[in-house]
């Protein structure tokens, strides 16, 4: 095995919640989570993935603050990072951790950059299937076909007076490696995502949450450069 694939295989599990995250939330805004009340099977789960869809189709970039809460299995103590996250349409992702540490992750088209504090990392997502299956997963959220996806996912829809919840449960086996359930929670009346939650393979919890929402304002092809 060459030394590049070897780092993306290491690298894999520390940054697969992450992307997950950002591209199942490219489709749409964000709002705060209130008080919830018990969810039922949603009345009309083709209808709201319609509306989504068409969501999707009027957001062209994304720029966010986030916070994210790690629960790990091994620890008692949560792990809270932050930092900011850019989109642009079709296909350009920029995660980026801002505190306590710094560690970015850059996807453009393919090409995947890897910084961890001064160390770089260069891959080609179409070398590597579970590069390829976020691929996958980030271009049909952002064309709004993600939830139509039953080939991929287990789908789940449920419904409480506030919120649309989506429950997503992996069916290849390269994402079952590392995900158990992905829980998007949708704002009822603005479709708006509110908060996402990740439950992964190895006991560990992952959610996170956004704030100071830009939508459709000019981001510059620097964020996204891979070189």
């Amino acid at each position: 095995m060459s030394n590049k694939k070897a780092e993306c295989r290491k690298q894999q599990p520390k940054i697969l919640a992450g992307l997950i995250g950002a591209a199942l939330l490219f489709s749409c805004f964000f709002s705060t989570v209130s008080a919830q009340s018990k969810f039922l099977p949603m009345k009309d789960s083709r209808q709201f993935s319609l509306t989504l869809s068409e969501v999707t189709q009027k957001t062209g970039t994304i720029t966010s603050n986030f916070i994210q809460e790690k629960n790990l299995d091994v620890i008692s103590e949560k792990i809270i990072t932050k930092g900011k996250f850019y989109f642009k349409k079709e296909d350009k992702l920029r995660w980026e951790y801002t505190e306590p540490f710094s560690y970015l992750i850059i996807m453009n088209g393919e090409k995947v950059l890897i910084k961890d504090e001064k160390k770089e990392n260069h891959f080609d997502a179409s070398s590597n299937k579970i590069f390829m299956e976020i691929n996958s997963i980030m271009l049909g959220s952002i064309r709004g076909t993600i939830l139509n996806e039953d080939k991929k996912f287990k789908i789940d829809f449920q419904e409480n007076n506030q919120y649309n919840l989506v429950k997503m449960s992996p069916l290849s086996q390269q994402l079952k490696t590392y995900i158990t359930e992905i829980r998007i929670y949708f704002n009822k009346i603005s479709y708006y995502v509110s908060k996402l939650e990740i439950e992964e393979s190895s006991g560990d919890y992952t959610k996170i949450e956004f704030s100071g929402m830009k939508i459709n304002t000019p981001i510059t092809d620097e964020n996204f450069s891979v070189r």
